[in-house]
């Protein structure tokens, strides 16, 4: 099933957030997340969102969960509406988050139903809720980085729709989909802007060709 269609505006944003912490994910404006839920958690947590404002907040955790003890978590994690889902015949969600807004985790509240919630503060991310204007990045070294980098992961590539693509929803799908470390995906989240998550991707794209050893290995990474 799909979600109606939704424009948020700065009063459209909650108080508090219903938060899924997920390592090595990342979720932006505008960027599509297909998840599969299964946790009883988790499947508590996408009913309340479905019963309320659809929106959930994916947020990565900066180190491993130890029974009985929540991970911390970074303090930057971007919210998602529930745009798609369906429920399969075992009772889990297969939902798609359609990125708003980045947020600050400005503290943790208590939750009854087993999964964690946070209040936001939304201030220093307003501008998500707007497509990106007037920024430049440096396609053609882009493309060239990306090239080397699908060749290295042996991934293949339908080049003449990534260069239709638009700027922003370009660097947001690679950036979203693309191997990078935990840490690296949250540097592309917290990047300040368009322009800025551009010059990241590139750099770490092109990196990772250089991290590539003579033998054809992985050469150690620090």
């Amino acid at each position: 099933m799909s979600g109606t269609s939704f424009q948020a505006s700065p009063t459209d944003l909650p108080a508090t957030l219903p938060i899924f912490p997920l390592a090595g994910v990342l979720l932006l404006p505008r960027g599509r997340l297909p998840l599969d839920i299964f946790e009883p958690r988790y499947l508590e947590m996408t009913r309340d969102a479905l019963a309320g404002d659809r929106l959930i907040g994916m947020v990565q955790p900066t180190a491993e969960e130890q029974p009985g003890r929540p991970p911390p978590i970074y303090k930057t994690g971007c919210a998602g509406r529930i745009t798609q889902f369906s429920e399969t015949d075992d009772g889990r969600f297969l939902i798609t988050l359609t990125g708003v807004a980045r947020f600050a985790v400005s503290e943790e509240v208590p939750s009854a139903r087993g999964y964690r919630r946070i209040v936001p503060s939304w201030t220093p991310y307003r501008g998500d809720l707007e497509e990106s204007a007037g920024a430049t990045i440096d396609r053609p070294r882009l493309l060239a980085a990306l090239r080397g980098f699908f060749k290295l992961h042996e991934i293949t590539a339908d080049w003449e729709a990534i260069k239709s693509t638009a700027d922003e929803r370009l660097v947001t799908s690679l950036a979203m989909i693309c191997p990078f470390s935990a840490s690296e995906k949250q540097a592309l989240l917290e990047a300040a802007d368009l322009g800025e998550r551009a010059r990241l991707l590139i750099a770490l794209i092109e990196m990772a060709a250089l991290h590539r050893a003579p033998d054809g290995g992985e050469a150690a990474r620090h």
